[in-house]
């Protein structure tokens, strides 16, 4: 049995595929009307969401899928443990879920995380690529090499303010809060703030269009899951965010306040400007959203390049719903059929590296986006 646990706007064309495709899924989530209205037209296992009752059914074999917010992920994989339980999710793998690993492999369990967009889809690409250099005959220990990843969710038609909100923005500007590190000309590169950082980058999409980009998170430990060579001379690498020309300067002022608030105060404040730009800037019913995602990587051999690849996937919204519903839930629907055929070993995982399955996998992406392809630049 499925166990999916959410059905928020980014969950839902996932779980329809399963349930299409006559998986057995029992649908939980905090309100059934919603999630009655989101898939009861395909099932009519609609329970609510209460972690302890969930534990009363939870049986050895079974999947919990976890679209709720990021603080049950811990709670639900650990109950997965003492039920011989599987668990599948669309976030970054934190150091509590990591600690659950050698729990997980001892159990034959397995802990599947990031495989939804960002981080998802781009970990496959990264894969791709990087499997692709080394077999290729440019290959060569001593290259330099360069990798970026960039990814941003954006409205399909600009508004003055460069950004929608699918959801409440405070998970948004929270970020803008985030410091970062990443490797910029053989250096580490540490950012307070993302708007210290921001650059421009020409995306090759069949119109070249450009964008502004800034550093996210902390991307130096996605050289070790990109299997990256410990001697590599790595000129550059980043995980990023994309985002509208013009978004800086749109902005601003949104960046200059955020810099002052502090404390219970700052908190506060924070709430009110998420209500603010829910209001102004929400996406209006059935408004396309876009999501771009660039990701490319480079060899160079006395300073000229002898090997350049990038990814390149652009997908907007359309009469199957939104871009962003589509290519977060439906990479978490191909997790848990990949868990089932236990075609993905035991313990915390992210999205795999696998050839049969990163085949498998875009060819189904490929379907989700108006358009994907691999641009060869050398």
């Amino acid at each position: 049995m499925i166990h999916w646990c959410g059905t928020g706007l980014s969950a839902i064309p996932g779980l329809r595929r399963l349930l299409q495709q006559g998986e057995p899924v029992a649908v939980w989530n905090r309100t059934t009307a919603k999630a009655t209205e989101a898939v009861g037209d395909l099932t009519d296992d609609i329970r609510v969401f209460d972690i302890d009752a969930l534990g009363t059914v939870l049986a050895p074999g079974d999947i919990v899928v976890s679209m709720l917010p990021g603080d049950w992920h811990v709670p639900l994989a650990k109950l997965c443990l003492t039920k011989d339980a599987h668990f599948v999710s669309s976030s970054y793998i934190s150091p509590e879920m990591r600690a659950l690993d050698d729990a997980a492999r001892e159990n034959g369990l397995r802990f599947v995380n990031e495989v939804g967009l960002d981080p998802g889809i781009d970990h496959l690409m990264a894969h791709k690529l990087v499997a692709a250099y080394r077999a290729s005959d440019a290959y060569d220990a001593g290259n330099t090499l360069s990798f970026i990843s960039y990814c941003g969710g954006i409205p399909k038609h600009p508004n003055p303010f460069r950004y929608k909100f699918s959801w409440s923005p405070l998970g948004v500007l929270k970020a803008l809060r985030s410091p970062s590190r990443s490797i910029r000309d053989f250096t580490q590169l540490d950012v307070n703030r993302p708007w210290d950082a921001i650059s421009s980058f020409a995306a090759p999409l069949p119109a070249p269009e450009t964008f502004e980009v800034y550093p996210n998170r902390d991307s130096l430990p996605f050289m070790a899951d990109y299997k990256f060579d410990p001697d590599w001379r790595v000129k550059e690498f980043v995980r990023g965010t994309l985002r509208l020309n013009g978004w800086a300067q749109a902005w601003a002022d949104v960046f200059t306040e955020i810099e002052t608030l502090e404390g219970p105060k700052g908190e506060a404040r924070l709430a009110e400007m998420s209500d603010q730009f829910w209001a102004e800037n929400a996406y209006e019913e059935d408004e396309p959203d876009r999501v771009v995602m660039c990701v490319a990587l480079k060899a160079e051999k006395d300073g000229q390049p002898v090997w350049h690849q990038t990814y390149t996937m652009d997908a907007w919204g359309d009469a199957r719903g939104s871009a962003m519903a589509r290519l977060v839930s439906v990479p978490v629907s191909l997790a848990v059929q990949a868990v089932q055929a236990r075609a993905i070993p035991a313990g915390v995982s992210a999205a795999p590296s696998d050839p049969k399955l990163l085949e498998e996998w875009l060819t189904q992406i490929d379907t989700l986006a108006q358009h994907l392809a691999v641009v060869t630049h050398v």
